[in-house]
């Protein structure tokens, strides 16, 4: 359906792609990984079209419909978020638009000298919206809002007023609502809760045409795709399988090329040695040159690419009381909307604790009534002896001043800090080199999450309350900050979608419903093996 054919494409200084080729076939959903910054956005944008390609041809089957879904969702106002989607829907979008039109002319005083007409032609409009399916569409452009964890009332309001997580899940909607031939989502679980990524899963496990996407999540991909292809120093390499078996065969090539070089730079050391040794005398000179013939025939092995892994460890955080943080009796509303009535919970030190719930559950509130951020109606909310608490939140990103650079946003809080700490700090959290020097405003959503982190974590709280932490981290960072969180001795209190994420670090759940918090022994894993479900809401 969509072939590359010996692309090569340079932006700037950087060689994205070299003499390249890969293909996406009918049926095939393929995972596009590799390196931030090594091309993937650049080749979505190819395959559409919107940029070229210095060398080679992008071809794409006569006929074949592609929907491409990007982080960059531009202006939506003006319409609901019913009729944003269904206007992705092609020609019966239009009849729509006719339809609502006159719908309010039939309904404006003001034009019944003209009532005649108008009723005439509300009949023809109808009938062809009927022809093109309009009235199911609005049913299933509903149903696809509703599987993105939409409200009835939400669906019905101006997209404008929507957050710009919401309106990317409406743009995510309307190419979900197309089924087009060819699906390309560039980042599709960034911005979704744990219920809309498993139903995001299945409406893709359905889809018969072909997709090609990239995600930081894992377990999204490894139940997604069928097919990987690296990008990786401007070539495309195609591995057959998920994301697991991407992972598992990557290492064994590495592994074999790693022995391969050595036991070719082994062979070239012995050679070598033999024509140092010899090259001065008469007697071996034929066999001299002809070493070095041999030599200079060879092809040479290069030694593996080995991507640079970040880590981080925590210095040791000071003891907490064993009860972190006690909620007692606690009342919270917003409006006329009840989020906590009489909430009583406990959290001890060295749990673990990921909290669940459907959208609106009160997760995000829950978190900010322990921090202080917001103060409960009734009840009080009681933090340890010797609690010191460090808090990730997703509004800390928008609070780092654009004109600092990352090295100045760190210094500013740790004056007495010295640099070199700094430096080994900024380098943990992938900020190398130059990079230090970036002011705040130019860094992408996964740097300011990293910088955000990097600061909460220099000088470690004993209580770690987390929000979406790992939103913007590409799948490298977020192995880090799990392998560096396991070694944590302290208690944490987090929310995530990324189930990999809360597999690894949980011990507790607490799962948030209408009739109070249901509260699990053991970790995430245990809690879908008990419940049968991988999120509140969702059942097997």
């Amino acid at each position: 359906m969509i072939r590359l054919d010996n692309i090569s494409k340079q932006n700037g200084r950087q060689l994205l792609f070299i003499e390249a080729s890969a293909a996406l076939q009918r049926g095939e959903k393929i995972g596009l990984v590799g390196p931030n910054g090594a091309g993937k956005s650049t080749l979505f944008r190819m395959i559409t079209g919107q940029d070229q390609p210095d060398e080679g041809l992008v071809l794409v089957d006569r006929g074949v419909t592609i929907g491409f879904f990007s982080q960059d969702v531009g202006e939506m106002a003006g319409r609901s978020a019913v009729a944003e989607v269904m206007d992705g829907a092609g020609d019966v979008s239009t009849v729509a638009g006719e339809l609502a039109a006159l719908e309010a002319a039939l309904a404006n005083p003001d034009q019944a000298d003209q009532m005649d007409a108008l009723i005439e032609r509300f009949g023809e409009v109808q009938a062809r919206f009927e022809e093109l399916g309009g009235y199911a569409l609005e049913g299933r452009a509903r149903e696809v809002l509703n599987g993105l964890s939409f409200s009835q009332e939400m669906m019905d309001k101006d997209v404008g007023a929507l957050s710009g997580g919401w309106k990317m899940r409406v743009a995510l909607a309307r190419i979900l609502l197309m089924r087009p031939d060819v699906m390309l989502l560039d980042e599709p679980s960034n911005h979704l809760d744990l219920e809309s990524l498993i139903w995001l899963e299945e409406f893709l496990a359905g889809y018969d045409g072909a997709l090609m996407l990239t995600s930081h999540d894992r377990e999204f991909m490894n139940r997604v795709i069928n097919k990987v292809i690296e990008i990786d120093g401007g070539t495309l390499t195609a591995f057959s399988g998920d994301y697991e078996f991407y992972e598992a065969q990557r290492a064994m090539n590495e592994r074999q090329q790693q022995a391969q070089f050595e036991r070719q730079q082994a062979m070239l050391a012995k050679e070598i040695k033999f024509i140092e040794r010899f090259k001065a005398r008469a007697s071996h000179a034929a066999q001299v040159q002809s070493r070095v013939k041999k030599l200079e025939k060879i092809d040479r092995v290069e030694p593996p690419k080995r991507r640079q892994a970040v880590s981080f460890e925590f210095s040791p955080a000071p003891r907490s009381g064993e009860d972190v943080v006690t909620l007692r009796g606690v009342h919270k509303r917003y409006g006329s909307r009840v989020i906590y009535e009489g909430l009583d919970f406990l959290v001890r030190r060295r749990e673990r604790c990921c909290v669940l719930g459907t959208n609106g559950a009160g997760k995000s509130t829950l978190l900010k009534l322990i921090t202080g951020d917001t103060e409960p109606d009734e009840g009080r909310v009681v933090l340890g002896g010797s609690v010191k608490l460090g808090y990730f939140a997703q509004h800390a990103m928008e609070l780092l001043e654009g004109e600092r650079t990352v090295f100045q946003t760190l210094e500013d809080n740790f004056p007495l800090a010295a640099q070199g700490s700094l430096r080994a700090l900024a380098g943990c959290f992938g900020f190398s080199g130059d990079e230090v020097e970036k002011t705040c405003r130019v860094l992408s959503g996964g740097e300011k999450a990293r910088l955000v982190m990097a600061i909460m974590l220099y000088d470690p709280p004993n209580f770690l309350v987390l929000d979406e932490p790992t939103n913007h981290l590409d799948m490298a960072t977020k192995e880090m900050l799990i392998a560096a969180l396991s070694q944590y001795e302290g208690t944490m209190l987090f929310v995530s979608h990324d189930r990999h994420f809360l597999a690894a670090l949980s011990n507790r759940v607490l799962e948030l419903t209408p009739e109070g918090i249901h509260q699990y022994g053991g970790g995430y894993t245990e809690y879908v093996a008990r419940t049968g479900h991988e999120a509140p809401g969702l059942h097997k």
